[in-house]
């Protein structure tokens, strides 16, 4: 991880269990993995398994543009940790942890040099946002 990561976090009011669940499941990602109301994921691939890959595609609900995100994991910690490797070779650590108010995820990630890195923080912030009402409201 470089030392110009990007850091969000949220605390999920939610046990472990369904939290880590929540992540990762592809029929759940398809519910929680956008950054805007009118965005969605239409399409979740999962191999949760270290050299496994996962595939998103992330898309306007109007047609007007989509893209793919995906990535290899290098590192699974049940309840506790996923490190992966995204297709442009950036890294990501998310850190799961138990505390009294539910599960604080912690998340890093290097950036990408076309968008500013506050835009990239809000976006992905975003997204661990629309992750945590998808799993309280569940």
């Amino acid at each position: 991880m470089n030392e110009n990561a990007i850091k969000i976090s949220a605390i999920i009011q939610a046990d472990i269990k369904h939290v880590w669940e929540s992540w990762n499941n592809p029929d759940s990602v398809k519910q929680w993995n956008t950054a805007m109301p009118s965005w969605h994921c239409p399409k979740a691939e999962n191999d949760f398994t270290i050299g496994g890959k996962f595939f998103y595609t992330m898309a306007a609900k109007d047609g007007s543009f989509s893209f793919d995100f995906e990535g290899e994991y290098t590192n699974i910690i049940p309840h506790q940790q996923i490190a992966y490797t995204m297709g442009d070779g950036r890294k990501v650590e998310i850190y799961f942890k138990s505390v009294p108010e539910g599960v604080e995820i912690n998340e890093r990630f290097e950036p990408e040099n076309m968008n500013s890195l506050e835009m990239q923080k809000e976006g992905w912030q975003s997204i661990l946002n629309n992750f945590k009402k998808h799993v309280e409201n569940q």
